[in-house]
């Protein structure tokens, strides 16, 4: 029986286990903010970039959509953009779809 309680008794020289518990918590710690400034900081950074790319689209905005298709903001709502593509074709398409507002150079 005394065998059994030798077997829980911590290994010698580890007698103060909380060390171990701190090391991990800081260890932890690290990894977030490593996460947050490599991964969510930026992605937050992109949102609020495209965010206000989209709320500054404009009527007689070159635009290309996230399929692909290019043309000119013909008309806009709420939530929808009226994309004229040729001279007798509009498509209307959601604000969201507008990847790329085109720069006139």
């Amino acid at each position: 029986m005394t065998s059994n309680i030798l077997l829980f008794a911590p290994p010698p020289g580890q007698e103060g286990g909380g060390s171990g518990l701190i090391g991990t918590l800081i260890m932890f710690g690290a990894i977030f903010l490593i996460f947050y400034f490599l991964i969510i900081r930026p992605q937050q950074k992109r949102t609020k970039e495209r965010e206000k790319m989209i709320s500054e689209v404009k009527k007689g905005d070159k635009i290309v959509t996230s399929s692909g298709i290019h043309g000119i903001v013909a008309g806009l709502d709420e939530k929808t953009a009226l994309i004229q593509v040729s001279d007798t074709v509009k498509i209307k398409f959601e604000k969201s779809a507008i990847a790329t507002v085109l720069k006139d150079s």
